[in-house]
């Protein structure tokens, strides 16, 4: 019998650019996690993804624990040589999803570099438009992370789908039902937006969640606003910032959303190196508890995070 609880999973992300991805699975599988986010840095280094997928499935065994969506980052748009391997990527990524399990691909959307985002929107439509098909094609959906990586609306590289208005022209230039978001509070706060209300108009077009929070310090805004020399907010992990995530999953659950939360790590500026897993695992426990019903902790690991050999980033 299904756990209706799991109709919305609490994972993390795992690297797979480097070929370690199945090796980092038996490592943590153990310690609750419910499904895994495999995601490539700009290229999948020419590896055999159906053996990748495969080598993955056999690390999980016949635990319950899911891998719905990969991730494939990069800048698919231009046409340096790094570009282009991570086109290839998603077009590798699409074709093997089902290896792993897989019916999501997630990532940047690319973009012109240095030019205002809407000078990006030609060639958006040219390659999106064509990977859309080849996913649809292969009953896959594709999500773009609504992550700024340091752009704005006038330059930047990496992705154009950080802000709602953007969302407005590239859902425009890109109709078809299996184009969506990857989301998460995060990159909206970072940039001082209510992330709340964006669940109940987007919901439909929220294929996959991410576990990553940040903490706004209004106390620095006040006195020196977003553009000076302090840090006016931080990137966090989940159970560590400012979001009420029961608030976000019920919203969540009232929207439809069936699908996982994917804590995304290696951000907070105290929970990482060597407490990189005290923090995963701390929130991994804060969602399964913001999600409702018992939090089950394995008896190979600890809610302070388990072996200390695991405490590193991937």
């Amino acid at each position: 019998m299904t756990d209706p609880l799991k109709t919305i999973r609490i994972g993390t992300m795992i690297q797979a650019t480097e070929g370690h991805a199945a090796a980092r699975i038996n490592e943590i599988a153990d310690m609750g996690f419910e499904s895994f986010e495999p995601f490539f840095w700009q290229t999948t280094k020419g590896q055999n993804l159906a053996e990748l997928g495969k080598r993955c499935r056999d690390a999980i065994g016949d635990r319950d624990i899911t891998m719905s969506t990969l991730g494939m980052f990069g800048n698919p748009l231009e046409e340096q040589a790094m570009d282009l391997e991570t086109l290839q990527g998603w077009k590798d990524c699409i074709d093997n999803a089902h290896h792993f399990g897989a019916t999501c691909i997630a990532g940047f959307t690319g973009r012109i570099r240095g030019k205002p985002l809407t000078d990006s929107l030609p060639r958006y439509k040219q390659v999106w438009s064509e990977l859309a098909k080849r996913a649809a094609d292969k009953g896959v959906r594709i999500a773009f992370e609504n992550c700024a990586m340091d752009g704005n609306w006038q330059t930047g590289d990496w992705n154009i789908a950080h802000n709602p208005d953007a969302w407005e022209l590239i859902f425009n230039e890109t109709p078809d039902d299996n184009v969506g978001l990857e989301w998460e509070p995060c990159h909206q706060m970072v940039y001082l937006i209510d992330p709340l209300p964006q669940i109940r108009k987007w919901a439909d077009k929220i294929f996959h969640v991410h576990g990553k929070d940040a903490t706004i310090r209004w106390e620095v805004i006040r006195e020196h606003g977003i553009f000076g020399r302090e840090p006016f907010v931080w990137m966090r992990t989940p159970g560590f910032g400012d979001s009420n995530w029961t608030d976000i999953i019920s919203e969540l659950r009232l929207a439809g959303y069936a699908g996982s939360i994917d804590i995304e790590g290696w951000h907070d500026p105290v929970y990482r190196d060597e407490l990189e897993m005290t923090g995963q695992v701390a929130a991994l426990n804060h969602l399964k508890h913001a999600r409702g019903g018992l939090i089950h902790v394995p008896a190979t690991g600890t809610y302070e995070g388990g072996d200390p050999s695991l405490a590193k980033p991937v």
